[in-house]
């Protein structure tokens, strides 16, 4: 599941297609351009690196009629340059109408690098087109809030506090240590002066209703049952009622569990 913003289109041509251009939405790096609309329900899509507040965000366009001339991977850009065209590019059986005609909008963390790896794994008979930038790799949080923030916060503004105070929907602790997250989010993880990195065993990650793991604690050995990679910790009931749609934990009688979905995702974090 991805969160973003879908903005429709204001300038046509003769034809009823769009023509409203499309700007990077702060400097940053090309990093992806799916030039192939039949490979993706993001039809013609790029993805931008950008670096925040120190955090590295993701910000992915979608539908795309068609991009920038001369831009390709790797080139930086800055905010406010055009990168594309607003269209309605897209796989899905259904298709964009001229009238619903939009660009999708996200920004996103990154899970892993070595997302093609779990891959293959999770899907040994799938094509993998668009390797560690398919979409299952990006988790989203809602532009629109952050968007929000920074115009009511101002020079106040910071993107790691943003972060740091979204909801959980659960704790998990992770038998881990060493994965792609906490070598590019350090400033998700906690620091413990009393723990040193020899003891630390795994962490406890508090992941939002979107599998947005945005709280890390280290763990000793002690604090871990058993064998199992996961032991789910809490759930925050509240949060689970009002957005249960990714099933990253499932109700059984009284108790709660980690879902499929929930399992799939630690695999695909810890890989």
């Amino acid at each position: 599941m991805h969160e973003g913003l879908d903005i429709r289109c204001l300038q046509r041509d003769k034809r009823g297609e769009p023509v409203d251009p499309v700007m990077a939405s702060a400097d940053g790096t090309v990093m992806y351009m799916n030039n192939k609309p039949s490979l993706s329900n993001y039809g013609r899509y790029i993805v931008l690196r950008h670096v925040i507040d120190g955090v590295e965000v993701y910000s992915l366009y979608a539908h795309l009629s068609e991009f920038a001339p001369g831009l390709k991977p790797g080139q930086a850009v800055k905010t406010g340059e055009k990168i594309a065209v607003m269209g309605r590019t897209t796989n899905t059986r259904s298709g964009i109408s001229r009238d619903r005609a939009h660009v999708h909008f996200e920004l996103n963390l990154f899970y892993n690098d070595h997302f093609s790896a779990w891959y293959k794994k999770q899907y040994p008979k799938e094509r993998d087109d668009h390797g560690i930038w398919n979409g299952q790799n990006l988790v989203g949080f809602d532009p629109r809030l952050i968007l929000l923030a920074q115009r009511d916060e101002g020079a106040q503004f910071n993107l790691v506090r943003c972060l740091q105070q979204r909801t959980d929907i659960c704790r998990v602790l992770v038998r881990k240590t060493g994965f792609s997250w906490l070598r590019r989010y350090p400033m998700l993880v906690r620091d413990d002066p009393a723990l040193p990195p020899g003891q630390i065993a795994g962490y406890e990650v508090a992941f939002d209703f979107n599998g947005l793991p945005f709280d890390l604690i280290p763990r000793p050995a002690s604090q871990f049952k058993g064998t199992a990679r996961y032991q789910l910790l809490s759930v925050n009931e509240a949060e689970y009622t009002k957005n249960p749609c990714r099933r990253l934990v499932t109700r059984r009688g009284a108790h709660f569990q980690l879902g499929r979905e929930g399992i799939d995702l630690l695999d695909l974090l810890t890989e």
